[in-house]
């Protein structure tokens, strides 16, 4: 997108952001018409996800996951624009997290920690557990691949950053650990891992949703070299534009922990979350292109 695209592009959704969500939700519905029926958005790669992920749903109940998805995938775009001008008092209503004092436990014991999610609910207003947490002498911050386009790149750093989350580059995480550690201080990190990852950066194959899947394991490796704790976050969509997620401990200490241990329990939890509601999960990410070669 060029820039004079990506300037009227951005000027449209941040009037956007100032309307209520109730009258997002409007445009929404009429987004999800658009999307589904007439562009027909990645309905093929969703069909397909979903028919593997539940052999023995019949067509009707796949159609009927699928449409769910797309309405709550609209849903979801607004609802991140809405984050630009949303205030701390309504996020905290929105988006509630249960559990919180494992965090601040942590953090008061010096313990540094990964909190592990999926692409699930609403990912983007996941960094407002900030709101929630008292101490922020740590470095508190979402791990990220930089996009390819700068300006959409810059666009969701600012986004992200929206309740003083820092973001850091993937490549840049060590460099920020070390840091910390120089300072003196300890640090919570984010990692979304449910992504389909490039064949250099798989870390396990995995039964997961009745299909050979490829994890990526960054967050397991960087919290045993660093003794941190490991959290998930399963995030439950209540009703339209407000959520809950439990912090649920996974170990406090990765270093004490088997290799590929995390990594094979983040994918079993992820995997409870999306089958108590399958269509708040990303469906529309071709998550399966990589192929398991078994010797």
């Amino acid at each position: 997108m060029g820039t004079i695209l990506f300037y009227l592009f951005y000027a449209i959704i941040w009037v956007l952001a100032w309307l209520p969500l109730g009258v997002l939700y409007i445009f929404s519905d009429l987004f999800y018409i658009l999307v589904y029926h007439i562009v027909r958005y990645r309905r093929k790669m969703v069909r397909k996800n979903l028919t593997n992920a539940f052999p023995t749903y019949s067509k009707k109940e796949i159609k009927k996951i699928e449409k769910k998805f797309y309405l709550h995938f609209c849903d979801l775009f607004f609802e991140t624009i809405y984050l630009m001008h949303i205030s701390e008092k309504e996020m905290r209503k929105r988006l509630k997290f249960n559990n919180v004092e494992l965090v601040d436990e942590w953090l008061k014991d010096g313990r540094s920690f990964i909190f592990m999610l999926g692409h699930y609910g609403n990912w983007e207003w996941i960094t407002s557990i900030r709101l929630y947490v008292d101490d922020w002498s740590v470095l508190g911050g979402e791990v990220y691949k930089q996009l390819k386009n700068k300006h959409f790149n810059d666009f969701f750093l600012k986004l992200r950053s929206r309740f003083r989350t820092i973001n850091i580059e993937m490549k840049q995480v060590y460099k920020a650990i070390l840091e910390c550690k120089e300072q003196g201080r300890y640090y919570a990190l984010g990692f979304i891992s449910d992504q389909s990852p490039s064949k250099r950066s798989i870390y396990l194959w995995k039964d997961f949703l009745n299909q050979d899947t490829a994890f990526i394991g960054g967050g397991e490796r960087i919290a045993k070299k660093t003794k941190a704790g490991l959290v998930y976050f399963d995030m439950h969509k209540i009703k339209r534009g407000y959520y809950e997620c439990d912090i649920v401990e996974m170990c406090k200490d990765a270093s004490e922990t088997a290799d590929y241990e995390m990594t094979n329990l983040y994918a079993d939890m992820l995997e409870k979350t999306i089958l108590r509601d399958p269509a708040y999960w990303l469906w529309s990410h071709n998550r399966w292109k990589l192929k398991h070669k078994k010797d």
